[in-house]
């Protein structure tokens, strides 16, 4: 009957005209778990019964690829993640759009001494996030392991086996996590103490959510997460807590309209949505847990929760966006091939070094002590020095398309030689220690 009466009349006609063009589909590309996005999508659907809003769950490696790909008119409408280095390559590709009416002027214009926004106004703070340690109380009391409160704890060799991270190649809020400890620390020193973390690690999960899943129920003690994750899980009811170590960073997690998407205009209103004090009040439910970009003094806040403001004071790290963006590849690859692809070596020669340390404890001998730093810097020092990461034609080299088939023979034959390098590096750091442990008597 609709379509008759519409058909009927010119100004019927317009009239539907318009309310096609409002009653649309929104496509958000997000990396973020179910439990947020299904409660931002029942609120502004609710408030705004003619949009539909489609969830289109990616990693942030795999969703930029997913913008990338598509030409303009298919793509998904809105980019909402955590990390805002993901957000400096999509507009580095001129594949994001301005949307100055979105924002909400209630917000601080910075987090510390970080911009709550793009300065060129291509995404804006939606969130707030920090990286720290969570883990399961139960776990370490039947364990009888102190509560971890800095990263260079997590090397600690009572921690063995105890410890679980997910890749930062399929995880952005992990490859911020492991690049805030490198910018903390500086490079050859945060690959030192990441390595020796790593290698008390019971797993590296494919997913970020595999994580804090397995330190709330106990399968894991300890778990290196996004501050979301550790909160969402003490203030759900499991028996798990969460420390901001010192070197840690509070950065934006951000929302932004993709370029050539689909429904802009409604996308703008989804984007506006999330940024209002309905929808920043939204991210204290338990499931959620995140920090609002919003003052306390405009929202309820549960009592003792996080004060943003309060984290970014206490944070060593002054977070580089472009740095981490620039050095990205060669960072999330180097992971893998040492850590990833190579875990149960790096375990093994950790042990090594851990029951070689105790022994000449008990016992010195000068000769152990000097096999035992051999090993631990065959084991716990970086493939990549400083200096090639400060070389822009080897930064290039990562930026390049894979699919070119010249440069994926390059990338792959530099891989596997990493990959072979650190596999000979543990062996003989185990070999080491194992020979320096012998020398304790």
């Amino acid at each position: 009957m609709q379509r008759i009466l519409c058909a009927g009349a010119l100004a019927a006609g317009l009239l539907c005209a318009v309310q096609g063009a409002q009653a649309g589909t929104v496509t958000v590309l997000t990396s973020f778990p179910k439990e947020l996005t299904t409660a931002y999508q029942k609120a502004f659907e609710a408030k705004n019964p003619g949009i539909k809003i489609e969830i289109l769950n990616k990693n942030t490696t795999a969703a930029i690829a997913y913008v990338r790909e598509l030409p303009e008119g298919q793509r998904p409408d809105i980019m909402w993640a955590s990390a805002p280095d993901a957000f400096e390559v999509l507009a580095r590709n001129k594949l994001l759009q301005a949307a100055p009416d979105t924002k909400n002027p209630a917000a601080p214009a910075k987090i510390g001494n970080y911009p709550l926004n793009d300065p060129q106004g291509l995404y804006y703070g939606q969130a707030l996030a920090g990286y720290g340690i969570m883990w399961n109380t139960r776990y370490l009391q039947a364990n009888k392991l102190p509560a971890p409160k800095a990263w260079a704890d997590l090397t600690r060799p009572e921690y063995f086996g105890h410890v679980a991270i997910s890749s930062p190649s399929r995880s952005g809020t992990t490859q911020l996590t492991v690049e805030t400890i490198l910018q903390g620390e500086g490079w050859d020193k945060g690959w030192a103490q990441l390595l020796a973390m790593m290698g008390n690690a019971a797993a590296v999960t494919d997913r970020s959510f595999a994580v804090p899943d397995g330190v709330n129920n106990g399968q894991y003690g300890i778990g290196i997460v996004i501050d979301f994750f550790g909160l969402a899980g003490k203030y759900s009811g499991f028996p798990v807590d969460f420390v901001y170590p010192a070197m840690t960073a509070v950065v934006p997690a951000n929302i932004a309209l993709i370029a050539g998407g689909k429904n802009t205009d409604e996308a703008k209103k989804f984007m506006a949505f999330s940024m209002s004090t309905e929808g920043q009040q939204l991210l204290f439910d338990p499931k959620i847990s995140r920090l609002p970009i919003l003052p306390y003094s405009s929202l309820k806040a549960p009592a003792g929760y996080p004060v943003p403001q309060e984290v970014a004071q206490r944070a060593k790290v002054q977070f580089d966006a472009v740095l981490s963006e620039n050095r990205y590849q060669v960072v999330t690859s180097l992971f893998d091939q040492m850590v990833t692809f190579r875990l149960k070596e790096l375990q093994a020669a950790t042990r090594a070094i851990h029951d070689a340390d105790k022994a000449l404890k008990a016992k010195p001998n000068a000769k152990g002590a000097e096999l035992l730093q051999q090993a631990r810097s065959l084991a716990f020092t970086s493939l990549v020095g400083e200096a090639n990461v400060k070389n822009e034609e080897f930064l290039e080299l990562f930026r390049k398309n894979r699919r070119d088939v010249a440069v994926s023979k390059q990338l792959t034959g530099l891989e596997q030689l990493w990959a072979t390098k650190a596999r000979e590096n543990y062996d003989r750091a185990r070999t080491l220690a194992q020979q320096a442990q012998g020398m304790a008597k």
